[in-house]
């Protein structure tokens, strides 16, 4: 790289050096020419440069004044020239700045029309404005101030003119923005880094009387660039609304109108000037203030919810300024100033809302009152500043329901965070305003309607809890499933945040028990602000606390923020809201139809139009049961679902008062815990998940560890609250339903608490079973489950496995010689050879030995007593063995449920279980045989589980009664179900095959079936070996297979290679004969695949193929 060259310090050096370039430019005003003065200027040092600064100007300038048209190229680096000497010199005569100023804007006049942009190329337009700006800022001293000067008032709106031209018609952002920065620079207000002119009071003054006459051309066209087209890009209307700003702060600034200077008559002299001199009367001001507030109220509406955050950050520059500067004479815009203010206060972006902090905080300090202050005028103005905000927070309140129903959701949110600040800003202050009647009643109606919820999704009422209450671990770490409400008026989330953000400021700020009362009054007086009012006053008791409460208000009012409610009286106001929520006529709401569960159930168990039934009879297995109930109106919908969210913003605000309380909230327990259980135990699904995170809210708030603890240390009271209401059922139906829930959610140690209980339980059940069976058979089935859970069996050896244990163990050390001896010891037994003799071996234990040992057992006069958990059981099982002939196809299948349960509790006691499974055999046999498909499916799964508890002891009775009939329709159904398309895995039909045949080959095991029951399940399930079979029902085949040839491999084998053998068979020995299967040589088809799996898993049998 050449070393840089020294530049020329020698003025008579300089002269000669650009004398050439000079006069041939004069001569020839080329585009090279210009070009060769440009180059041979950076070579000159500043200094130098400002003694030949009008000799080196004056060619430059030459070319611009030539007439005719000239090229946009040469023009613009002549202007780019005269930059480099205007950025290193300064311009020390008037007479020479203003003749480039006039000059400089010819450029970028149209020749026809000097009023008018130019058509010329942006790239210049854009050089003419950067060398202007830097021509202002060359001025030396004060020169720069006579443009001020009332002789050039026309000159001054002629340039005022074009550049707004510039600013508003011109497509290009640089040139908008470089027009727009130019006229601050012009008006003495430019932001830059560099050095400026500091004016005088009188000065500024002067400059004010001069913009003065420009003001509504200046206001009017920034504003149209405010709110023009969004694609002009942020930084066009961050310089807009900052000259907008800056401009009518010059005019109307506090200190230049409240000057005690007599105002000054134009002079006579001025002429047709004179007429463009402004006096800023105070009629003037007034009637000004009133036109700039119009147009301030275009600007804020169109910029404060802008997407660009340096847009917001620059509307809330342009609020503290003018607060700042014109709180009097922009006494009407003072309102919109504010709420530009305070609608930023909870904007998203950091920078914007610590701006608005300080903003805000400057505010209120200019308007707040002294400690001491004797100042009449302080105080009014104070006071003033009051009103504006209580004044403006009413209108805002007025007009919010209309905003919310028109406006889109961005315009919403900006909205409510201006109501938001509003409260905020007046801080302690909200109490003083609540307490006028009108501004409270205002802002209560507002929130109702705004708050109003969509209650028309049929979803709500709808969604069920499968179970009486979801069983959830008991992990501290329990994380609340937050219910998303539907607004009728809104669907942002952030917008519901900045509403309960409102309700918790009302809370923080104002008076807890004026608050609560007046919204308890709307929550009595219609239905239709119910739900309002309860969310409203959950989120007030939170803010009266304290909880998640973001407090900029108490922060810029400083030191004087209002006391938060005590202990005593946050108490007080809980158990009033409490009280209220938890009242019969607000809590037993209709959340179901006036049909009963039952019922309801019943017929959408039964909805399905085709079923398969497997019965006695000889008549279709296909019966088609209609539908006898029609839906219920859809006019009852909406209350339902009203019904729905009430209980679950109640449920809610129960947990709210729990955490605002914290430890404080143990005493309320006796009278909040009880029916929150109660409405745990709910089926409808929205309100069960609703309590049971109360549930958990309240375990934490109260320092519970988790549900278990909360239960068990309440226990007594709730205990006693239910056996006094199961003798007074009919008035207090939901008792069964907390005792549900305690059994879910607790442990072991509650049982010795809860057996008189269950004992009266069964005793109301034998004594009425009709009218409380379905009620209190889901209490049984928790009961049931809760045992399984606290008692885990103990014993890891099950039959099944010591037995395939056995079975792996004689296939280990099997080997074919030891085969064919114990087949010829067994031969020869049988033709009588050798019985003489006895082998040890088989008489191992004799059959007398084990009924002596079960007549001994028998006479033992003291037997030992049933733990607990089984006594339960047996009683349990017993009324089961009742009510599985109800004539209630949904209490049959609870029923079958707690059955399950039963046998897999008491499974660890055989000899209790056995007398058990005996009396049970009956009824679960009609279950089987003779119900409804749905009610066989269940009893199947019933079947299985029994089958594995009791092993061998059923095998007769299954082989003899339930299996033909399992085979049968299993055979029934298989044609139908390879016809079959996809819509039939939908149906009950395929339901039923599919649990049979997933149950069958383990039940099969368990009984160890002989040969002949094999050979009827494996004739019924190889139809579903083909590839026809829908795939969920060739898996569970597959599965049966598997079971089957775990009891008699070699059977099952030689099966499936009679119907597919992959394999030839070569003879080890010339002397054997060759062996021959069925399935040899047989072309692939349907059940080729499966068997195949079968084979390979199994056997280990690949094919030759």
């Amino acid at each position: 790289m050449p070393p840089t060259m020294a530049l020329i310090s020698d003025p008579k050096i300089a002269f000669s050096y650009l004398r050439p370039a000079c006069v041939l430019l004069t001569r020839v005003p080329t585009l090279s020419n210009v070009e060769t003065l440009s180059a041979q200027l950076k070579e000159v040092n500043d200094a130098t440069l400002q003694q030949l600064q009008d000799y080196v100007l004056f060619p430059l300038r030459f070319v611009l004044k030539l007439p005719g048209p000239k090229k946009d190229k040469v023009v613009q680096a002549v202007v780019e020239a005269m930059s480099h000497v205007l950025e290193n010199t300064c311009v020390q005569s008037w007479q020479t700045l203003h003749e480039l100023f006039s000059e400089l804007c010819l450029c970028l006049c149209s020749p026809e029309n000097p009023g008018k942009p130019g058509d010329t190329s942006e790239e210049l337009k854009l050089t003419v404005l950067r060398c202007l700006d830097t021509l202002l800022h060359a001025a030396y001293g004060d020169i720069v101030f006579h443009f001020f000067e009332n002789k050039m008032l026309p000159e001054l709106g002629a340039a005022v003119s074009l550049i707004l031209a510039l600013a508003e018609k011109e497509k290009s952002r640089d040139v908008q923005i470089a027009a727009l920065k130019f006229f601050q620079v012009l008006t003495l207000q430019c932001d830059c880094n560099k050095d400026h002119v500091v004016l005088s009071s009188e000065e500024r003054e002067a400059e004010g009387n001069a913009m003065a006459s420009f003001l509504p051309g200046v206001t009017m066209a920034v504003a149209r660039i405010i709110t023009g087209d969004l694609r002009q890009g942020h930084g066009v209307t961050v310089r807009a609304v900052k000259v907008w700003s800056r401009t009518v702060s010059l005019v109307m600034e506090d200190a230049q109108l409240q000057s005690s200077e007599p105002l000054k008559s134009p002079s006579t002299d001025l002429g047709k000037i004179g007429q463009l001199i402004v006096c800023r009367t105070s009629d003037w001001v007034k009637n000004t203030s009133g036109k700039l507030c119009m147009l301030l109220k275009k600007i804020i509406s169109s910029t404060v919810a802008h997407q660009h955050w340096k847009v917001r950050l620059q509307v809330v520059e342009m609020a503290e300024h003018l607060l700042d500067r014109c709180t009097h004479s922009l006494g009407e815009c003072v309102g919109l100033l504010l709420e530009a203010l305070v609608g930023a206060i909870n904007d998203e972006e950091p920078r914007v809302r610590e701006r608005c902090e300080v903003a805000l905080r400057k505010a209120s300090q200019k308007n707040q009152i002294p400690v001491n202050a004797d100042d009449i005028k302080c105080k009014s103005s104070c006071q003033a500043f009051t009103d504006v905000l209580s004044e403006n927070l009413h209108s805002l309140a007025t007009s919010l329901p209309r905003l919310m129903r028109t406006s889109d959701d961005r315009k919403k949110l900006f909205v409510l965070n201006v109501f938001l600040g509003y409260l905020k800003l007046l801080g302690p202050l909200v109490s003083v305003v609540l307490n006028s009647a009108v501004h409270l009643e205002r802002i209560s109606k507002a929130l109702m309607q705004v708050l109003e919820l969509d209650v028309t999704d049929v979803r709500i009422v709808e969604e069920r809890s499968h179970n009486a209450t979801i069983e959830t671990s008991y992990d501290s770490n329990h994380s609340t499933h937050v219910r998303r409400k539907h607004f009728l008026f809104f669907t942002d989330e952030k917008i519901f945040s900045v509403l309960t953000e409102i309700c918790r400021t009302l809370g923080y700020y104002g008076n807890i028990f004026l608050l609560t009362d007046h919204f308890l009054d709307l929550y009595r007086q219609s239905s239709a602000y119910r739900k309002q009012a309860a969310m409203v006053l959950n989120e007030i008791i939170r803010g009266a606390a304290g909880m998640t409460l973001i407090t900029e208000g108490k922060r810029m009012k400083g030191e004087g923020g209002g006391l938060p409610p005590s202990q005593e009286d946050l108490k007080e106001a809980v158990m009033l809201v409490m009280e209220e929520y938890i009242s019969l006529n607000n809590w037993n709401l209709i959340t179901v139809n006036e049909e009963t569960d039952r019922d309801r159930l019943d017929q959408q168990l039964l909805r399905p139009p085709v079923l398969l039934s497997i019965s006695n009879s000889h008549a279709d297995p296909l019966q088609v049961i209609p539908s006898s109930r029609a839906s219920p109106p859809t006019s009852t919908v909406h209350q339902l679902n009203s019904n729905i969210w009430q209980l679950c913003i109640q449920l809610e605000g129960v947990a709210c008062f729990a955490q605002a309380l914290g430890h404080h909230f143990r005493p309320l327990l006796m009278t909040s815990l009880y029916p929150v259980l109660e409405k745990a135990g709910e089926e409808t699904f929205l309100i069960s998940q609703a309590a049971l995170d109360s549930m958990w809210d309240i375990s934490k708030a109260c320092g519970y560890i988790s549900l278990k603890e909360l239960i068990n240390e309440n226990s007594d009271y709730l205990l006693n609250d239910i056996s006094l209401n199961l003798q007074r059922l009919s008035q207090h139906q939901q008792a069964p339903r907390v005792l549900t829930v305690m059994l879910t959610h607790s442990d072991s140690t509650l049982l010795p608490l809860v057996r008189d209980i269950i004992q009266d339980v069964l005793m109301a059940l034998d004594l009425s079973y009709d009218h409380t069976a379905s009620l209190f058979c889901s209490v049984l089935h928790a009961l049931m489950k809760a045992l399984a859970r606290w008692f885990p069996l103990t014993s890891g050896k099950t039959k099944e496995s010591s037995r395939s244990k056995q079975t792996g163990a004689n296939q280990e050390v099997f080997n074919i010689r030891q085969f064919l001896l114990d087949y010829r010891k067994q031969r020869e037994l049988a033709e009588g050879i050798g019985i003489e003799e006895d082998d040890p071996e088989d008489l191992e234990i004799s059959p007398p030995t084990d009924f002596q040992e079960d007549n001994d057992a028998d006479s033992c006069v003291v037997e030992a007593e049933l733990p607990t958990h089984l006594s339960i059981t047996k009683d349990v099982m017993e009324r089961c063995i009742h009510l599985l002939s109800d004539s209630n196809l949904y209490l049959r299948l609870k029923v079958l449920d707690v059955l399950e349960l039963c046998v897999s509790v008491l499974s660890e006691r055989e000899n209790e279980l056995l007398p058990m499974a005996h009396r049970c055999w009956p009824p679960l046999l009609q279950r089987l045989t003779a119900d409804d498909p749905l009610a066989v499916l269940r009893a199947f799964r019933v079947l299985c589980t029994v089958g594995h508890t009791c092993g061998d002891f059923l095998r007769r009775r299954v082989s003899k009664e339930v299996l033909p009939k399992l085979t049968s329709s299993l055979v029934k159904q298989a044609s139908t179900s390879a016809k079959s398309g996809p819509v039939y895995t939908h149906t009950l039909a395929y339901k039923l095959q599919l649990t049979v045949l997933e149950g069958l080959g383990s039940l099969c095991q368990s009984l160890d079936l002989d040969e002949e029951d094999l050979d009827v399940v494996c004739d019924a399930c190889l139809p579903y070996l083909s590839c026809r079979q829908p795939i969920g029902l060739q898996q569970a085949c597959l599965s049966v297979f598997h079971h089957l040839i775990q009891v008699d491999p070699d059977a099952f084998w030689l099966t499936l290679n009679e119907i597919h053998c992959p394999s030839s068979f070569v003879p080890p020995h010339p002397d054997l004969q060759p062996v021959q299967l069925s399935g040899m040589g047989r072309p692939r088809d349907e059940y080729s695949d499966n068997v195949l799996k079968l084979l390979r898993e199994e056997f280990g049998q690949t094919g030759d193929e």
